[in-house]
Parts: C-alpha cells; sequence; structure tokens
C-alpha cells in the first residue's frame, strides 16, 4: 500500500472510532449520566478494540481478495467476516472491562446473554464500518478501471492508426522507376522532373508516420506527382480530371488517403481497360461534411475486396481520427463507373 494511503486509512480509523467515542460521552450527558474516569476509561477500550479489531478484519479483507470480487460474491463473506469480528471483539471487551473492573452495565448477567447483546451492540458499529470500507474501495476500483478502461481506448487507437500507417505505402515504385528508366534517354528534362516527383511521394509517404492529418491541398499536391508518374506509364489511356472547391484545400484529412484511394481506382480500374480510361477527383462541401470523391472507369469486381489493404481500413481509420460521423464507401454507379466516396465531419469551432 503506499504510504499516503497508509496514513489516510490510520487518520480515517482514528478520527472515526475516537468521534464515535466522543459521541458515546455527549450522549451520556444529554441523558444526565455523570462522566467518570470509570465511563471514559469503559468507552476507551470501546474505541481501542474496535480500532484493533476491525483493522485485522481489514488485512483479512485485502490479503483474501475480496476487495477484487463482484458484489455479490463478497457481501456473503463479508455478513461471515462481520459476524466473526463482531464476536471477537465482544470477547476482548468482556475479558479487558472485567478484568479492570470496568463494568457498566449487564454485570450481572450471564456470559452468554452477555456476549450476545454486546455482540448485537458491536453490530451496530461494525456494519457501517465494513460497508464505508468496502463501497469506499469499490467506488475506488470503477473509478480506476474506468481510467484504464480509457487508457487502452486511447492505447488500442494509436495501435490501430500506426498499423494502418505502416501498410500504406506506394506500390507503384517499380513501375514509376521503370518510366523513369525509359525517359533518361528519350526525354531527360522529363526523367529529372518524374523523379522529384517520385521523391515528394516517398517523402510524404515517411512523414505520414508521424502525422495524423494533412492539409487538402498538401495531399492533392502529392496525388497529382503520383499521376503524372503515372500518366508516363499509361500515356493517352489515362485521363484526368478535377473537380476542387478552393475552399476546402485547408481542411484536415489523413495522410496518403488520397493517395491510396486513387492508386486503387488505377490499379483495380484504369490497369484492367483495354482503352484506358478517367480518374475524377472531386472535393466540395455537402451539408455539414467534406466530401471527397474518387471516380475511375472500370467495375468494381476487385476493388472492394481486394488486396488493398487502404480500402479494408479507410472507414476505421476516418472514424478514429474524426469520429463515428466519418463515413466512407465505394460503390459502382452508371454501369462503368467506380465511385469511391469520403465524407469528414467539418469542425464547427473552425
Amino acid at each position: 500500500m503506499p504510504k499516503n494511503a497508509s496514513r489516510y486509512y490510520w487518520l480515517c480509523q482514528i478520527s472515526g472510532w475516537g468521534f464515535l467515542g466522543l459521541v458515546m460521552v455527549l450522549f451520556s450527558s444529554t441523558f444526565e449520566q455523570k462522566i467518570t474516569v470509570k465511563l471514559i476509561e469503559f468507552l476507551a477500550v470501546v474505541v481501542i478494540t474496535g480500532i484493533l479489531t476491525t483493522h485485522v478484519f481489514r488485512e483479512v479483507i485485502r490479503r483474501s481478495g475480496w476487495l477484487m470480487l463482484p458484489v455479490e460474491k463478497a457481501l456473503p463473506k463479508l455478513l461471515i467476516g462481520v459476524l466473526l469480528t463482531c464476536v471477537v471483539d465482544s470477547l476482548i471487551r468482556i475479558v479487558v472491562v472485567d478484568s479492570l473492573g470496568l463494568s457498566m452495565t449487564r454485570q450481572k448477567m450471564d456470559f452468554i446473554p452477555r456476549l450476545l447483546a454486546t455482540t448485537f451492540d458491536n453490530g451496530l458499529l461494525i456494519i457501517p464500518w465494513t460497508l464505508i470500507y468496502y463501497f469506499y474501495h469499490y467506488i475506488e476500483k470503477s473509478r480506476k478501471q474506468q481510467l484504464d478502461t480509457l487508457k487502452l481506448e486511447a492505447l488500442v487507437k494509436e495501435l490501430e492508426l500506426k498499423t494502418i500507417k505502416s501498410h500504406i505505402n506506394p506500390h507503384f515504385i517499380f513501375n514509376a522507376l521503370n518510366s523513369i528508366r525509359a525517359l533518361v534517354d528519350e526525354n531527360p528534362a522529363r526523367a529529372r522532373t518524374a523523379i522529384t516527383e517520385l521523391s515528394n511521394i516517398l517523402r510524404s509517404s515517411m512523414q505520414a508516420e508521424k502525422l495524423e492529418t494533412v492539409t487538402f491541398e498538401k495531399e492533392l499536391n502529392i496525388v497529382k506527382d503520383y499521376l503524372a508518374l503515372e500518366h508516363i506509364r499509361f500515356e493517352d489511356r489515362l485521363q484526368i480530371e478535377y473537380a476542387i472547391d478552393e475552399d476546402t484545400l485547408d481542411q484536415p484529412i489523413p495522410p496518403m488517403m488520397l493517395q491510396t484511394l486513387v492508386e486503387n481506382a488505377i490499379k483495380h480500374g484504369i490497369s484492367k481497360q483495354v482503352g484506358g480510361g478517367k480518374v475524377k477527383i472531386i472535393s466540395d462541401f455537402s451539408n455539414s461534411y467534406h466530401e471527397l470523391v474518387i471516380q475511375n472507369t472500370g467495375y468494381l469486381n476487385g476493388a472492394r475486396n481486394g488486396d488493398g489493404f487502404g480500402l479494408a481500413s479507410t472507414k476505421n481509420r476516418l472514424q478514429i481520427l474524426f469520429g463515428q460521423k466519418a463515413n466512407f464507401d465505394i460503390r459502382e454507379v452508371d454501369g462503368n463507373t467506380v465511385e469511391a466516396r469520403v465524407l469528414i465531419p467539418i469542425d464547427q469551432g473552425k
């Protein structure tokens, strides 16, 4: 037990029983009973035996682990413990009182009736003590469990984010390098630009490990570099279109999320079309949401259930960062177009 907790316990134990002794003295004076040294000594015996026996009972509770049990399992054990504590306290008190000649009442009673009467009196004191002690620790345990649960939830979310980020890496590096290699002799200037574009994407991917959100503008610039590299590979088979509301450029989004969705549009859509197709990126406000839409020519097929971890994790990642109102959905529209839609609630405090 921590030192401060032990000090606090003894402060409560002594002051509680001491206050009880004081109340008994005042009670006696109220009924015009003469306050004598004998009465004070008798009450001192009551207080001291109460402190000692309840302290021993407390040790039994702690060492037996009753504080860790559910209420329905702990209460029967506590009732038995209270009964035994009351009996032991009564026996000690009777022996001490008789040996010191401090008997105030019941001195002419037989031992058994006197033991029963004293045990009953003790029950009126020890039962409240037990209830206070147990439920104080029960409330403390519940509060600690709630704090531990909150800490665990925060840790889980942090680990989830790290796990998700660790999987979000560009899959097009080898294709991009092959494209750049082909340009080195054919178009050196374009090759140099392509190397810069690839460097920007890789740098952003590395920084994603450290950031929870980035501005949409920053993410869009990375996507433009990515699509420029892919255009080298697909040439006229890849058409790109943007419909961007400039007011959305400063909105926060998860890093590499847009790039991952566009990458999946290329991998599962454009690359599977003989004649290629179009990728369209839309960013606008819809009610109280920042709405991002990525459309690509093709069919849903493996885009929903394929090998793209990014699609499977996008919704969870959004809700971890922006709450349950954030959403992600991917569907097929117009027969030959796949649409991925992201809804991020707007921070009304801004």
